[in-house]
């Protein structure tokens, strides 16, 4: 399993990742704006011009974008943000990492070794205590995040997805 940021090379299968979601009726978290783009050349812009300091889009803050691919076909089989620092809107419901695995690779291990492989990405990038949230009827999620050193911290509401969330802390300093 490897990350690789987006790229045309994928662009079909980024397609395909977007419209196994739609078609589920599933959120697509951790893919920034995949869900209201159709193009995936689009959207890879958008994923450069989000990681930049300087091109990131008002109202956002720095984030790289990852493809969870396995290596053996090449496959996208999950796909995950990491925000480099949070806003109100994320300190608030979010945090820093968002991620989702394709909805025929779940139940497979792949969001805890996303997780972990973005932990080690976190730490790169100099932060040491990582928000993280699920849904809280999402049990997959939240043991993926306890298995990753998560710690409960609040549920709270988020209005506009008129959803609960759980909101983990992951302290990475020793």
């Amino acid at each position: 399993m490897k990350f690789v940021e987006p790229c045309e090379e994928y662009s079909r299968q980024i397609q395909a990742y977007r419209q196994a979601f739609i078609e589920q009726g599933d959120s697509m978290d951790g893919t920034g704006s995949l869900r209201n783009t159709e193009d995936p050349l689009e959207w890879i812009e958008q994923c450069r011009l989000c990681k930049n300091p300087d091109t990131v889009p008002e109202g956002l803050v720095p984030a790289t974008q990852y493809m969870f691919v396995r290596e053996e076909d090449n496959k996208i089989v999950g796909m995950l943000q990491i925000r480099h620092s949070l806003n109100d809107y994320l300190e608030k419901y979010s945090g820093h990492i968002g991620y989702s695995v394709a909805p025929d690779e779940r139940r497979k291990g792949y969001a805890a070794l996303m997780l972990k492989s973005a932990l080690e990405k976190c730490r790169e990038l100099g932060i040491d205590d990582v928000l993280i949230s699920c849904g809280d009827t999402n049990t997959a999620s939240r043991k993926t995040i306890l298995s990753n050193g998560g710690v409960y911290d609040s549920t709270v509401y988020e209005p506009g997805r008129k959803v609960s969330l759980e909101k983990y802390w992951i302290h990475l300093c020793e």
